[in-house]
């Protein structure tokens, strides 16, 4: 029952992106998108404008924990490589000697049972239940069911990091603070997080490729909040950037022309073998016939990424993003990857972490380990971070 729902989710999620970037043709599905249209003026005026304005008068109240916060996160959904970033601010602070927790929504993760939360609520009136530790900056506590797929893969990068999961995150902001004497609070996609004000900085990502996604607002489109929002940003990072970025940045001084402006690339380090952690360097994949498997918002990049490391990509079968893969669709990769040839199957170490057990290993799963490379913009970003260790 729960994989055919996943399924079922899954279809009706394509059909949708199909819908609002126009790549389904019809006059129904013309009627729908002028249908999610009139739904995003309503969102907008509800769910950005009305909500801001209340937390401005505070009838909606926020919260301030006396310590460093930093929201990062995007205008749209989905693709714009944020895991990454969060982590390389987490390591540099964490070298700087701040004392850093990761505080994460667990989008897609196991939620704690419903009886303790609604137990909570009747008899407390709030969600008494603590947050989710992924990692108490010792150890990896939970499996990337439970913790999401993002927060667990964060806290297998990150061994000396704390990580969090918890929809309320001034509760695990709290939590960190008291249990393990955080001083540095990152928020992954904190962006439209408003709740957790207090000393704030606010770094926003702008996909190269896709800045503003189709310029809608959802449910019309992949805007969470108008591309004039930037103008609250303290940094703002180019991601996936080639250099040719001229337009975009004119835009972008359109909305804030103070903030500081960070161009970097997804740099891959390394191939890790999923089951058993054997490393290979880049070249690896050099000259080989590579099968790939992604499920994520936008897998082009990654499989452009092992074309140009060399490899002859045979065979490719994305997911929906997120997807939580079956034993089964493992092994139908291996039989699609060894009637093309291929000699190993390549995914990503975000897909590699949703992975089953398997017993049959006919080809060699790699994941492909990639972190943020500033290509320009060091000094802002060496700028940005002494802001947040000496304030």
């Amino acid at each position: 029952m729960r994989e055919t729902f996943r399924i079922w989710a899954e279809n009706i999620g394509a059909f949708y992106l199909d819908v609002i970037f126009e790549q389904r043709p019809g006059y129904r599905a013309s009627c729908l998108r002028g249908f999610l249209y009139v739904l995003s003026k309503v969102f907008l005026l509800v769910a950005v404008k009305a909500r801001r304005f209340l937390y401005n008068v505070r009838i909606l109240r926020d919260s301030t924990l006396g310590v460093q916060v930093i929201a990062i996160g995007n205008l749209t959904f989905g693709g714009t490589g944020k895991t990454p970033v969060v982590e390389k601010f987490a390591r540099e602070l964490q070298n700087q000697g701040r004392t850093v927790a990761i505080l994460s929504r667990g989008y897609r993760s196991k939620p704690p049972p419903l009886h303790k939360t609604l137990l909570d609520r009747l008899l407390f009136r709030a969600d008494t239940t603590p947050p989710r530790v992924v990692s108490d900056g010792k150890s990896l506590l939970l499996d990337s069911e439970t913790a999401g797929d993002e927060p667990y893969m964060l806290a297998s990068n990150l061994k000396d990091v704390v990580v969090l999961v918890d929809k309320d995150r001034v509760k695990s902001g709290r939590y960190a603070i008291e249990k393990f004497g955080c001083d540095t609070l990152l928020l992954d996609d904190g962006f439209q997080y408003w709740k957790l004000r207090g000393r704030r900085q606010d770094i926003v990502l702008v996909d190269r490729q896709q800045p503003f996604g189709n310029e809608h607002l959802q449910p019309r489109g992949s805007l969470r909040e108008p591309p004039e929002h930037l103008a609250r940003a303290s940094t703002i990072f180019i991601t996936k950037s080639d250099g040719n970025t001229q337009a975009l940045r004119e835009r972008i001084a359109r909305y804030n022309a103070t903030a500081g402006i960070i161009e970097c690339i997804h740099h891959p380090l390394y191939f890790e073998d999923v089951f058993t952690g054997q490393q290979h360097g880049l070249e690896f994949i050099r000259g080989r016939k590579v099968a790939s498997l992604s499920g994520i918002a936008q897998p082009e990049g990654f499989e452009q990424s092992l074309v140009t490391l060399g490899a002859e990509l045979v065979y490719s079968k994305r997911f929906a993003d997120h997807h939580r893969f079956s034993q089964q669709e493992i092994l139908n990769a291996i039989n699609r990857g060894k009637k093309r040839q291929a000699e190993i199957i390549i995914t990503t170490q975000k897909d590699a972490v949703r992975f089953p057990k398997i017993d049959r290993r006919d080809l060699p799963f790699y994941f492909m380990r990639v972190e943020i490379k500033i290509v320009s913009g060091a000094d802002d970003f060496r700028d940005c971070v002494r802001k947040i260790c000496f304030r």
